[in-house]
């Protein structure tokens, strides 16, 4: 899975791993607003690695918990998904927006290779400095550059490069910073 290559999601491995995370989530999205500290424990023991300065809004969602790697300064706001199939790396000072969606998964092209129930997941890669604005989704394999902001609702199909501005369906840049 990690390497990129065509695996099977019911892999019992795999099923203990999501089950293990889902156990987390169940309880750091049903925590008092009161219980902050509870939460950061939680998502210490969830993500492969994070900085020690961090804010994650509930609900928040992901596969497996242990593929997301975040460093300083990171901003989770409600209602996030990051299907985390395959690494996840997140830079220092990342703002994500509420309802934004991170994918490193994704399904066959040929139906019939669909129907065996095969995925394949590639690794995505989100600079320092990044804002994702609300509700964008950002696609398998992506890397978006150090510095740059994509807008509201954008869906990120092709790397964004480092210092611009991006929007739309599909994203494109639109200005340097």
């Amino acid at each position: 899975m990690l390497a990129n290559e065509p695996y099977l999601e019911a892999d019992p491995e795999l099923v203990e791993m999501r089950t293990k995370a889902q156990h987390l989530l169940y309880e750091f999205n049903s925590l008092p607003p009161d219980e902050a500290e509870r939460r950061r424990e939680i998502i210490q023991a969830l993500f492969g690695e994070v900085g020690q300065i961090f804010a994650i809004q509930p609900p928040f969602r992901c596969d497996y918990g242990c593929h997301i790697y975040a460093k300083d300064n990171l901003y989770i706001n409600y209602d996030c998904v990051i299907l985390d199939c395959n690494k996840v790396y997140l830079g220092s000072n990342v703002l994500l927006a509420p309802k934004v969606q991170i994918y490193t998964v994704y399904h066959p092209l040929d139906p019939e290779a669909r129907k065996t129930g095969v995925e394949i997941a590639a690794p995505i890669t989100i600079g320092d400095n990044v804002w994702i604005g609300g509700g964008a989704i950002v696609c398998p394999g992506i890397t978006i550059g150090d510095n740059t902001t994509i807008g509201a609702g954008s869906v990120v199909t092709k790397d964004i490069p480092a210092n611009v501005v991006a929007v739309g369906n599909p994203c494109r840049v639109i200005r340097e910073v």
